[in-house]
């Protein structure tokens, strides 16, 4: 029986980095609702005054940060001595750990837009101190499963169950096991999804319109989505041995696209300030000291790299 929609947001906008407009579809306030996750901003903009003064050098500390790019370019560097662009179709999956400093700076395409979006990742208290690491996933690298009824699922983290057999995205050995589809659903087809039980799910749409199908009270509830519509599923109670449970999508006349996540809960305290999420002030007030300090970097910064 397909989860219930337990929330709908439609997010609002705010201003981050040195200037960039973006709407934030939730974060500090709901982050306890939406656990393993803490933050979701869509970044689309077709006005390169929106984005291109970009997020200069900052740090980060007990977090995982998911970028994702529709459209354009965004260059980028960080204290581990990784830098590059990362383009069209391409996935930033950065591991902060103990700590690392960054910058991301967005450049658009030759039309002036740039389209994306970034997820923040919580990570238990075991490893927030891990060692950071970064991926770069290309558009070419992230594998499509072909579902039932024309249904496609670009799989960038998680599993899709394809007509060929199952699909497992790159980013692979993630703590929170997380799930992260592109998911696209022809108009008028309806498509259920599996999901792992016990896990937040999250639905985002970014194109066309449809709707959700859950329960309410033992009876069958709809819930009508449309481009910028978020929304949380309920998850069980905990009763049952069910492996799995599903969330249901019906499509509109011009078709869905929708962003699925889907991770398991921490259930740990989060004491977040800025771009730095621990699990107590005190943990908090060492790592902005240590970045005071200069002392916040755990591993060396190789010579000649800015801040």
């Amino acid at each position: 029986m397909p989860r219930d929609v337990e929330l709908v947001l439609h997010g609002e906008p705010v201003t981050e980095g040195a200037g960039v407009r973006l709407r934030r579809m939730f974060g500090y306030y709901e982050a306890p609702m939406f656990d393993p996750f803490l933050l979701l901003d869509d970044f689309r903009s077709d006005r390169p005054e929106d984005f291109i003064k970009g997020f200069p050098w900052h740090p980060h500390r007990g977090i995982e940060t998911i970028t994702y790019i529709l459209r354009g370019d965004v260059e980028h560097g960080d204290s581990m001595g990784n830098k590059g662009v990362i383009s069209s179709g391409d996935v930033q999956w950065m591991t902060a750990g103990s700590g690392i400093i960054h910058q991301e700076m967005p450049k658009g395409d030759a039309h002036g837009s740039m389209h994306g979006f970034q997820l923040w990742a919580n990570l238990p208290a075991s490893h927030k101190m891990m060692e950071p690491r970064y991926r770069s996933i290309t558009a070419a690298e992230i594998p499509v499963a072909h579902l039932p009824q024309g249904v496609t699922a670009s799989v960038i983290a998680g599993t899709a169950h394809g007509a060929a057999g199952p699909v497992t995205g790159p980013a692979a050995d993630i703590v929170t096991d997380p799930g992260y589809l592109d998911l696209t659903i022809p108009a008028g087809v309806t498509h259920e999804h599996p999901v792992p039980h016990g896990h937040t799910a999250i639905a985002y749409v970014i194109d066309g319109t449809g709707t959700i199908i859950g329960t309410a009270g033992g009876s069958a509830g709809e819930t009508a989505v449309a481009n910028r519509t978020l929304a949380l599923f309920r998850r069980p109670d905990g009763a049952g041995t069910a492996a799995e449970d599903t969330v249901a999508f019906r499509a509109g006349a011009d078709g869905l696209r929708l962003l699925l996540f889907t991770g398991r809960p921490l259930g740990e305290p989060v004491a977040w300030r800025g771009p730095i999420v621990m699990n107590t002030d005190e943990e908090l007030e060492t790592a902005f000291r240590e970045v005071r300090a200069g002392t916040f970097i755990r591993h060396p910064v190789p010579a000649g790299l800015g801040r």
